[in-house]
């Protein structure tokens, strides 16, 4: 069987595609266009750079020198903040309002740049400046640069490739789901709609969860989005709009196809995360070792209020298309699983990857192939 193929967003979570795409492989299936929001664009993207499950498994497993998983690097505070950066912050300016009594107004200016240079310093200090004046507590940039290398790897040289080059090199449709936080829009980021944008950073784009990596300012240099100049915009995670962006890709309306191009007659297949539905064999985070540290972004009150709001919103945008198509959804499970577990243990990515297997094993041993839903891209 052949399909069109959506990955919802869910940080960490979507370690569970591994094992969903490990049991689609098995059956020898196989997809054509790819589309996903946050931690589903790095599925798609890896998929459309012809990754296979057990390929994606190899990179997930990395591990970094000290013996800790490869992907807690995600969570990367800045080395530096320019101090062209932190001149024009409200938050210096804050300082500077800051009156020193008894010393004069020229000597004051000295003192404030010198101690705030050396607040600067503190890495706590960057971590409270990038949130509150960048838009979130992580630069993005390991990320950013894990993501080309396995793009790069094994001779894909795909790592600095645009949209275009993307597709022209490999022949597969991928789009991103991002947001335009300064006009509120929606961005799906495709060859068509943005040709020049490099495929690593449209998926940075698209992963940037607000208040935990940093907002991503649209470049001049990748040219415009939709023949719209968007150029210094700031671009965050796609799931604001749409987490689960089915519609694009069953939708024959003239704004869908506007940036997905005409329905190519496949059977749109949505990989969703259910945070109620139990994984198999887990491991209660107290008891891993792995777990996330006591500066976690978890534990800030109000990232977590945030985060619950965002999920409501989204999730009431995509509830109606959901509800309407859930013989063409399969529930993946990643109850006990956080957005930003990064960190997880092995025992627990393995219980995720095992669950997702299982899982699409029963979703595609009861599922039938609509009648008149092309089968195959041969």
């Amino acid at each position: 069987m052949h399909f069109n193929l959506v990955f919802e967003g869910g940080g960490a979570k979507g370690l569970v595609f591994v094992g969903a795409m490990k049991e689609f492989e098995r059956r020898e299936y196989t997809y054509g266009r790819l589309l996903g929001t946050s931690a589903g664009a790095i599925t798609a993207a890896l998929l459309a750079a012809n990754y296979t499950s057990s390929e994606m498994l190899k990179q997930v497993n990395e591990k970094m020198p000290d013996g800790t998983p490869r992907f807690a690097s995600f969570m990367d505070v800045a080395d530096t903040i320019d101090e062209k950066d932190w001149e024009n912050s409200v938050l210096y300016n804050l300082f500077k309002q800051t009156d020193w009594p008894l010393i004069p107004e020229v000597v004051e200016e000295r003192i404030d740049d010198k101690i705030f240079k050396q607040f600067m310093r503190l890495k706590a200090s960057r971590l409270i400046f990038t949130f509150l004046e960048l838009g979130g507590l992580y630069t993005g940039n390991t990320f950013l640069t894990w993501l080309r290398e396995k793009l790069d790897l094994d001779g894909r040289n795909l790592g600095h490739a645009t949209l275009a080059e993307f597709y022209e090199h490999t022949g597969k449709d991928l789009s991103v789901v991002a947001s335009n936080t300064t006009d509120g829009g929606i961005l799906v980021l495709n060859h068509r709609t943005a040709p020049n944008c490099p495929v690593a950073w449209a998926v940075r784009m698209s992963m940037s969860i607000p208040f935990v990596w940093e907002e991503v300012r649209w470049r001049k240099e990748w040219g415009l989005y939709h023949d719209r100049d968007v150029t210094g915009h700031a671009i965050v995670d796609g799931g604001l709009n749409s987490n689960f962006p089915i519609r694009l890709l069953i939708a024959r309306s003239p704004d869908v196809t506007a940036v997905m191009g005409p329905h190519d007659g496949s059977f749109a297949l949505g990989m969703l995360i259910d945070e109620t539905k139990p994984v198999a064999g887990e491991i209660p985070i107290a008891e891993d070792t792995g777990s996330e540290s006591a500066l976690s972004i978890k534990s800030l009150p109000i990232v977590r209020r945030i985060s619950n709001l965002v999920n409501t919103v989204t999730n009431a945008h995509d509830k109606t298309v959901m509800d309407a198509y859930k013989d063409g959804v399969c529930r993946l499970p990643a109850k006990g699983y956080g957005t930003t577990d990064f960190g997880m243990s092995d025992k627990r990515v393995a219980a995720l990857v095992a669950a997702g297997e299982a899982t699409a094993r029963e979703f595609f041993d009861h599922f039938t192939l609509p009648k008149g839903t092309a089968k195959s891209n041969k």
